[in-house]
């Protein structure tokens, strides 16, 4: 293996990044261009890069509109690209959203709308249902993602203040063939929750909507609360004619980031143990029990996970799940020897901040406390990119413009090196 345990760490997160770039996945999974228009629509992380790979390989009619996250557009020719609010949604997304919804529309049985879907893409089609404003829509999100709630149990919701996800989209634009091209972020990888599903049936309710506000206490602004028991008008359900013509095509999944990463640790003569790629609960107590993990491991083992943890904030520290699993598992270690970790979004951006996540090592709790830092007191406000970022630890990559969600690995170092 390479002598610097932090440079493989690296190498690891690079190329499972890349096994999931959209020049790699979008061309083999692309459809035969129809008789009429082809039509480009898609919201994600990965969204501009996806339309720059549709247009290198497309021949024929091209136009549409995509939507991604500020800072991670791309130059594109034939397919729009406009940038808006992520984690939370802004006008910006709400007017993409609309034009998109209105393209979807105009289509006829010739056409085919062609959707590229990525994780992100609930907060930039920000298409408030009927009678609900984008601030409603605003309140209600920020609360689900500071409550520790599931990306399923947040994207239920989410699907039913919207007029155009659970299904809706697709429904839109019926007569029109709809392919969707996606780049999963869910634990599962169920296409119905990847960017709450615009194009795909939705098997959640209204009821189960309410049920998910009601477990964490949340209570929704007035406009909010009527619609969802009003239930006036349910999301697109499996075996809805207007949904017959629309198919998914999953491109890119966590296991594969995880799978180049394994092929990787062996080509170093190492040994990768893989969770899994869909692990989920609190980041900081994952990282605890994955601490347990480590202490047993046999040298020269790499632990690999991916999946989408949660973060519960009580404090007003900043940092995303990654760090917080970081923060978790370092403390439980307590400068256990020989092992080294990296967790990071396979987006380039956990949380809010501009990091991905970040890296520590065998004297990463010592040089803190050597700093006067207290790891435990920061984790405690939630400030585990405070931690990180005073040892120099934070690995920033800048938008990949991919995202199949977390990727985690402990480096177990073999004996004697």
């Amino acid at each position: 293996m390479t002598s610097d345990p932090k440079l493989l760490l690296h190498r690891l997160f690079t190329v499972a990044v890349a096994a999931v770039a959209a020049d790699t996945t979008v061309p083999p999974a692309l459809p035969p261009p129809p008789k009429g228009r082809t039509v480009v629509i898609g919201a994600g992380k990965a969204a501009a890069a996806m339309a720059r790979a549709v247009e290198e390989n497309w021949t024929g009619d091209l136009s549409g509109l995509v939507v991604t996250r500020y800072g991670h557009r791309l130059p594109t020719e034939r397919i729009e690209v406009l940038e808006a609010g992520h984690p939370y949604p802004d006008s910006a997304g709400q007017d993409a959203a609309r034009r998109i919804l209105e393209m979807a529309r105009g289509l006829t049985e010739d056409d085919l709308l062609l959707c590229l879907i990525s994780g992100g893409g609930s907060s930039l089609l920000a298409l408030p249902a009927p009678g609900l404003t984008l601030a409603d829509k605003q309140a209600v999100g920020k609360a689900l993602l500071r409550c520790g709630a599931t990306i399923g149990e947040i994207n239920t919701v989410r699907k039913h203040l919207s007029a155009i996800k659970g299904g809706r989209l697709a429904a839109a634009a019926w007569p029109a063939p709809c392919v969707t091209l996606a780049v999963s972020d869910v634990p599962g990888d169920d296409p119905s929750i990847i960017a709450s599903g615009p194009t795909v049936p939705d098997p959640s309710t209204f009821a189960d909507a309410r049920a998910v506000l009601a477990k964490y206490g949340i209570a929704p602004p007035p406009a909010v609360a009527a619609h969802l028991e009003r239930a006036s008008e349910e999301t697109p359900k499996p075996g809805d004619p207007r949904l017959a013509k629309a198919e998914t095509r999953i491109i890119a999944r966590p296991a594969d980031a995880l799978a180049a990463a394994a092929r990787l640790v062996r080509e170093h003569g190492l040994t990768p143990v893989v969770l899994g790629d869909d692990l989920e609960g609190e980041a900081r107590e994952l990282g605890a029990a994955h601490a347990a993990l480590a202490r047993k491991a046999a040298p020269g083992t790499v632990i690999l996970s991916g999946g989408e943890t949660t973060v519960t904030v009580r404090g007003n520290g900043r940092g995303g799940r990654n760090v917080e699993y970081l923060a978790g598992l370092c403390i439980a270690l307590d400068g256990a020897p020989g092992v080294w970790a990296l967790a990071a979004d396979t987006d380039g951006i956990d949380g809010t901040e501009d990091n991905a996540g970040a890296l520590f090592g065998p004297d990463s709790l010592a040089r803190a406390r050597a700093s006067g830092i207290d790891p435990a007191a920061l984790l405690a406000d939630n400030d585990a990119h405070g931690l990180f970022s005073a040892l120099g630890d934070l690995v920033v990559t800048g938008p990949t413009r991919t995202n199949v969600n977390d990727f985690r690995a402990i480096l177990v170092l073999p004996t004697g090196h």
